[in-house]
């Protein structure tokens, strides 16, 4: 073969060799500039665009008059992005010197940090004096990675009087992070407790997206775009804040207590105090560890949402319901009287009368016994009837199961039954247990809230049940029990406060057409010795405040066309006719004239 033939061949290999190398590579190109432009195209925005929400405003909330009870106002709060700090922990550091910053801090932010992707940001101090944002703004050029951001912050200006039913938000916990990356937004606050819990959904509101451009190193070179937050919705309650401070000023004068006022014909909490009080704003950017050891160990228990929560004998309130049971049952009628001497013997035991040291009531009838508050009375028509027709009557009435009011929390308190003692504790049920039951004692526990739903049922007849949420257009049915009866509990009621010898007489309100209606109670929290009784130690203030009575009292008013109920309960307060029936005639007469129609 000759060498130009030799050339010619190898020149044709090579060249085909360069064709199909050529073809290779226009191919793979119109393969990647063309047919996957759009798949590439998405991988070079990924790099380099980065969304990042913004946090939406969360709903105000109001009374009823449009008072704000909780809102966001702005504050400014310093935060850290890993990918732009040349050492993320030599830039903490550098903070921590320019402002206060406790270990515990230091800790929780480095946590933070070492969990969450390197662009995203991390808080590192919430709600920034005037003094630290311009402490940092002057060395801000010499920190990379820091930002001072302005945001928004949860505040309740009349904590004291609106904690308990309002709650509080706070950073959300590991174990309430559900994969919602909202919740993990510097920031970013969680409804806890109260209303803040229950209304989250609706408070919360659609976070904005705000997109921005970086480059190699992840450093922010422009913001792109941005979609606006959507505000949470506004939650307008039925509360009447001046009728909510009313109660809460007089019901602080006691040492600890719960209190509830409702409007009868439409079910709504009008006012809700729970005290001793706390200060919720305290939580909002992670409480103090001092001050959350305080309020664990605070001797009246002020972190109880009482109205719901605190489980008490109703005593002597309750009374009303085991004289309907007798009604109905028809054991007894209006007439039926019994002779009070003071005491009466159950087999070797003496039940006393409160009225023992002054030989007792003598003869009465059912309204005078309601009214005179006789419990031997009571224990006679108890015996009578049983334990099984005393709870279903007192079922009717709301007691013994959870109201359903929208707060977390509630508790169902305990209605007895000769079933629920079988089960319970393997036993019978005694007379002397109807005895105790039938005045309220004993087994029985209620809670305050539902003490104003049984006045409310009882004023009105009908099946109330509470809300806090206003707008609400609600019927309630009528509650099966003779209207005769009904009527004759009603007189009872009214003799109680408005005739001389009722328990709240001393009380009453006196201004023509705004009288009240109620019912006082004293309720034990441990039975009284007769050595006590001989020492003149059964109401005595010098006890232990633990071992004090319970002061009660449950009423409704005006008297002739019932509008408003109120329950109120003073801890270990004593005498609920000296105590409970002050509180509650000031905030029934408030009621009447702030919001009568």
């Amino acid at each position: 073969m000759d060498k130009e033939t030799l050339f010619t061949r190898r020149s044709v290999i090579l060249g085909g060799m360069q064709a199909a190398l050529m073809t290779t590579v226009v191919g793979r190109m119109f393969y990647l500039e063309i047919l996957s432009n759009q798949h590439y195209q998405k991988l070079s925005d990924k790099n380099r665009i980065h969304s990042r929400l913004t946090l939406p405003v969360r709903g105000l909330i109001t009374d009823r008059k449009g008072k704000v009870l909780a809102s966001d106002h702005n504050v400014y709060r310093a935060v850290m992005i890993r990918d732009e700090a040349d050492d993320w922990q030599a830039c903490l550091k550098r903070v921590q010197e320019l402002i206060h910053l406790t270990p515990e801090e230091i800790d929780k932010v480095a946590l933070q940090v070492r969990r969450k992707p390197r662009f995203m940001p991390v808080a590192v101090k919430d709600n920034l004096t005037w003094q630290e944002v311009t402490t940092l703004e002057l060395h801000l050029p010499d920190i990379a990675g820091i930002f001072i951001e302005e945001g928004r912050n949860r505040y309740y200006p009349h904590s004291l009087e609106t904690c308990h039913f309002l709650g509080y938000v706070a950073t959300p916990s590991e174990k309430e992070l559900d994969g919602d990356p909202l919740l993990e937004q510097p920031g970013f606050k969680l409804g806890k407790i109260g209303l803040e819990k229950s209304l989250e959904s609706q408070l919360r509101g659609m976070p904005g997206v705000k997109q921005v451009e970086v480059n190699a190193f992840r450093r922010i070179v422009r913001e792109l775009s941005t979609s606006d937050s959507v505000h949470g919705t506004e939650q307008k309650l039925t509360i009447d804040f001046d009728l909510q401070q009313t109660l809460y000023q007089r019901l602080a004068q006691e040492e600890s207590g719960a209190a509830v006022v409702l409007d009868i014909k439409t079910g709504e909490v009008l006012a809700y105090v729970s005290t001793p009080g706390f200060d919720n704003n305290l939580f909002v950017n992670g409480i103090p560890k001092k001050d959350w050891q305080d309020l664990l160990n605070h001797p009246r228990y002020a972190l109880i949402n009482k109205p719901i929560s605190g489980l008490y004998a109703p005593g002597s309130t309750f009374k009303m319901i085991t004289a309907l049971a007798a009604l109905e049952k028809g054991v007894v009628n209006h007439h039926t009287s019994v002779n009070c001497s003071g005491h009466t013997m159950l087999g070797s035991h003496k039940f006393h009368c409160w009225t023992w040291k002054t030989g007792g009531h003598g003869n009465v009838d059912l309204t005078r016994a309601i009214a005179t508050s006789c419990d031997i009375y009571f224990y006679h028509i108890a015996s009578l009837i049983g334990i099984d027709a005393i709870a279903d009557m007192a079922q009717r009435f709301g007691l013994g199961s959870a109201t359903g009011i929208e707060i977390p929390g509630e508790k169902s308190g305990l209605v007895p039954t000769m079933e629920w003692k079988r089960l319970i504790h393997k036993a019978k049920w005694t007379i002397g247990e109807s005895y105790n039951a039938g005045i309220g004692q004993g087994y029985t526990l209620t809670t305050p809230l539902q003490l104003a739903v049984m006045i409310a049922r009882l004023a009105s007849g009908k099946a109330i049940t509470p809300t806090l949420l206003a707008g609400q257009n609600r019927e309630f049915e009528m509650i099966e029990i003779n209207p005769k009866h009904l009527a004759y509990i009603h007189t009872g009621l009214d003799k109680a406060s408005n005739e001389e010898g009722g328990t709240s007489f001393r009380h009453r309100i006196a201004q023509p057409g705004m009288e009240m209606a109620g019912k006082t109670g004293t309720t034990q929290v441990r039975r009284i010795t007769e050595k006590e009784r001989a020492l003149g130690l059964v109401n005595s203030a010098d006890r232990p405040w633990h071992h004090r009575e319970h002061a009660v009292f449950v009423g409704y008013a005006p008297l002739h066309n019932p509008r408003f109920a109120a329950a109120v309960l003073a801890e270990h307060g004593g005498s609920g006719g000296r105590v409970a029936a002050p509180v509650g005639r000031d905030v029934l007469l408030t009621a009447q004239q702030i919001l009568r129609e």
